[in-house]
């Protein structure tokens, strides 16, 4: 999504210069390492700000992507006040449950970082609702969904076989990827006695874990395809009839879209972002976040219905190329940089009205 974002301002003719070493991310909560994590923050701050005023090349608008407790912006804030220019933040999320006990420092310098945007691009309601409440009063805020450059020769879905195709797309870890993985298996093997294939692609830490949860379903029905690049997903994509993922905890999920684009009707929980990818009802079936019954019988009704499965398809291409595109995003982005500008000049007016002789 970064490197979007990046290709999207590009479009619009900015020159995007990324902050080398930027990234804050903390994997644990150790005093120490936010300690270090601030430390070095300073030095980069001080080291760019009298490069800038050497060089003569500061920047017109800073722009951070996914500030978060583990991964809060140390530069941005700062570095935006002394050189009052506009503050961007994109997909930020707040987390209330951690604003107290150890991750408690950390919420709070994410929070920071709210409050003293310009603007918020935000990719899903959820995440919308926990940054405004943390922002102020003249923080604006721009609505970003999901969406994803597509390839020119975007494949369009082949179909015939003779059992219904299902495919899955997604990486092996420990946590939420693995629970869905288990309850992908166990809606499936509720379902053994109609005509489906699944195809399954990635691969990560806990594929054996993985392996074990389908290993009760019939081995001639799951296909193993490891890791492949993105235009192999996009042409494996096209091989098949549905989409299934059922999105334990998903931020918002790109392959939603991937799939879509290449016509394959999605069936997940309606969990985390994932409702901010699809049309539910008309390019996806979503059920409730943990059903597995549920899960099944939604995917049963597409395996057994040819006709609603393809019209959801050509919806679910249609969907994506006509409002979660590059070029789509382009101008809401276009938009939101204009109002950040106006937001900063603003905030910026009342102090030069005041100042005397």
């Amino acid at each position: 999504m970064a490197h979007q974002l990046v290709e999207a301002m590009t479009r619009l003719g900015h020159v995007v210069a990324p902050i080398a070493d930027a990234r804050s991310y903390m994997r644990s909560s150790e005093p120490a390492l936010l300690d270090q994590r601030l430390a070095e923050a300073a030095g980069r701050r001080d080291a760019l700000l009298a490069a800038w005023e050497t060089n003569g090349n500061r920047p017109g608008l800073w722009f951070t992507y996914h500030s978060y407790y583990k991964a809060p912006d140390l530069l941005g804030p700062e570095i935006t006040k002394r050189l009052d220019i506009p503050y961007v933040v994109a997909e930020a999320s707040d987390s209330g449950r951690r604003s107290e006990g150890e991750w408690a420092r950390h919420v709070a310098l994410a929070r920071r970082g709210f409050r003293a945007a310009d603007l918020h691009f935000c990719f899903t309601e959820r995440d919308r609702g926990g940054v405004e409440a943390r922002s102020s009063d003249r923080t604006h805020f721009l609505d970003l969904p999901p969406f994803i450059a597509l390839e020119p020769s975007t494949p369009h879905r082949r179909s015939g076989a003779a059992a219904t195709r299902l495919i899955t797309v997604a990486m092996m870890r420990p946590g939420v990827k693995l629970e869905s993985y288990q309850a992908l298996a166990a809606s499936l093997s509720r379902l053994i006695d109609r005509p489906w294939t699944l195809t399954i692609i990635g691969d990560g830490p806990v594929r054996n874990q993985v392996e074990a949860a389908f290993a009760t379903l019939p081995r001639e029905r799951i296909e193993w395809r490891g890791e492949l690049d993105r235009p192999a997903v996009g042409a494996a994509l096209a091989e098949h009839d549905i989409f299934v993922w059922p999105g334990v905890g998903e931020a918002y999920g790109l392959v939603y879209l991937e799939a879509q684009a290449a016509g394959l009707p999605v069936v997940a929980y309606d969990s985390g972002g994932v409702a901010a990818t699809v049309r539910n009802g008309e390019t996806a079936l979503l059920v409730q976040d943990g059903d597995l019954a549920a899960l099944a019988r939604a995917l049963a009704q597409l395996v057994a219905n040819t006709k609603q499965r393809e019209d959801m398809g050509r919806a679910a291409r249609n969907f994506v190329l006509q409002e979660r595109t590059l070029d789509r995003t382009s101008e809401i982005i276009s938009q939101g940089l204009a109002l950040a500008q106006a937001a900063r000049a603003a905030h910026r007016a009342p102090r030069a009205e005041s100042t005397g002789p």
